[in-house]
């Protein structure tokens, strides 16, 4: 099955793994007793970057499957899926 960021995929992939290499990291602070102010402006790099993440699925969403549910779904229908998707990402 094609999914609208099968495209970006490998870059994706790329972005978690980074990500995930910083979750590591903020775990390694917190066993050494690191600074508050360290580890919270980790946190923050890591929310920042699940957030690019998640906007690009989303635009991708937005320009494949949106696109293309428009020409198969009522227009309402689909904008009813949009907005539902819309707010668990946004929560």
């Amino acid at each position: 099955m094609m999914h609208s960021y099968s495209e970006e995929k490998q870059s994706l992939l790329k972005r978690l793994k980074r990500i995930e290499g910083q979750v590591k990291g903020i775990q390694k602070m917190l066993e050494e007793d690191r600074c508050c102010n360290d580890i919270l402006i980790q946190v923050a790099a890591v929310r920042s970057a699940m957030n690019k993440v998640g906007g690009l699925i989303l635009e991708n969403h937005l320009k494949g499957c949106i696109k293309q549910s428009l020409t198969d779904k009522p227009e309402e229908e689909v904008i009813d899926e949009l907005i539902n998707t819309m707010v668990k990402f946004i929560k």
